[in-house]
């Protein structure tokens, strides 16, 4: 399981001309789901995310949670994550999970992420999205769980 997080502000994202999933503050998600993620998997990363010390305190130093400043999540499944562009100009994807698994998947990191708390919006999986967003810092972190 790779993820890209983002510290984010004014999040949304847009199908087809319609917006079906924002928030206000906290961090936008990129996730990517591989053939031999497991539920240990999901769990290790939604626990890392909500609890990554990446908000600043009063000092100005990245040492709250999101968590800690009531942050919410926009989350969407990313399988380029998983492209390879080693060989040739065309990325091979390969190690992106076939989308019945991924979505299984990204459907339960979601569900663990808002079991522990966390508002989660999510984008439209496997469709066509427009993702827009501040990115504050800007604050950009990639977590895998292999």
């Amino acid at each position: 399981m790779k993820v890209v997080v983002q510290r984010a502000k004014d999040v949304r994202v847009i199908v087809q001309n319609e917006e079906v999933g924002a928030i206000k503050n906290g961090l936008m998600l990129l996730v990517g789901i591989t053939h031999s993620d497991t539920l240990e998997d999901i769990k290790y990363v939604a626990d890392k995310i909500v609890n990554l010390r990446i908000f600043e305190d009063d000092e100005g130093k990245m040492n709250q949670s999101l968590l800690d400043v009531n942050g919410d999540i926009l989350s969407v499944s990313q399988f380029t994550l998983y492209g390879d562009c080693r060989k040739g100009r065309r990325p091979n994807f390969m190690d992106a999970a076939k989308p019945e698994f991924a979505e299984h998947m990204y459907d339960l990191f979601n569900a663990e992420i808002r079991e522990k708390g966390v508002h989660v919006e999510t984008g439209s999986f496997g469709a066509m999205m427009d993702v827009q967003f501040t990115n504050v810092g800007p604050v950009t972190l990639i977590i895998e769980s292999k």
